[in-house]
């Protein structure tokens, strides 16, 4: 597995953006929050600034993006949801303490204990979990085509036939490859 730094956020949804700190699930891993101070980084970025994040807080974030990982993946599918991934989101929705605040510019800020601790900013991410996998927003839940990818990722297109996870990563290197595969058989046809 390959650790990475760079591009901490994959699409505008919270929940899908956070499975996505493992990318390359069936080809060469990368893992993109491979310490504590890589996941206090990564809520940051996301508006869920924490104090600090123990190893332990690591492994169950990391329980959580797989959980929501499976159970997103199974609803994508349109199969039955894995029990034990429908547990740890439950689970660590219930152990938050975190509250919504309105802007004054109308937007949703989030509001976490006064401990600032990882396990509040988990439970928003397992809300949002819960929110997209339950169908209560606009969008539905997809599988990237890539067969190295294959990260879900909710598609609030107007059509809803998006392919790619995303098209800066996975949907151009898809095209690059079909690119590269057309000028190498131009080619032989020359020859």
């Amino acid at each position: 597995m390959r650790v990475a730094y760079p591009d901490f956020r994959l699409g505008s949804v919270l929940a899908t953006s956070f499975t996505g700190t493992l990318s390359e699930r069936h080809g060469n891993a990368v893992e993109r929050i491979p310490t504590p101070h890589r996941l206090v980084d990564w809520l940051a970025v996301n508006g869920l600034a924490v104090d600090a994040c123990t190893t332990a807080q690591l492994d169950l974030a990391r329980e959580l993006r797989e959980s929501i990982h499976a159970a997103a993946t199974a609803a994508a599918l349109q199969e039955a949801l894995p029990a034990s991934a429908v547990q740890v989101i439950n689970d660590c929705s219930a152990q938050g303490r975190a509250a919504a605040l309105l802007t004054s510019e109308g937007k949703r800020r989030w509001r976490l204990s006064s401990a600032s601790c990882v396990e509040d900013a988990l439970s928003v991410i397992a809300a949002d979990a819960i929110s997209i996998i339950a169908g209560e927003r606009d969008g539905k839940l997809a599988l990237c085509a890539s067969q190295t990818c294959q990260a879900a990722f909710f598609d609030t297109s107007r059509s809803r036939t998006r392919k790619w996870c995303d098209m800066n990563t996975c949907g151009n290197r898809q095209k690059k490859a079909r690119f590269n595969a057309n000028q190498r058989k131009n080619l032989r046809s020359v020859e």
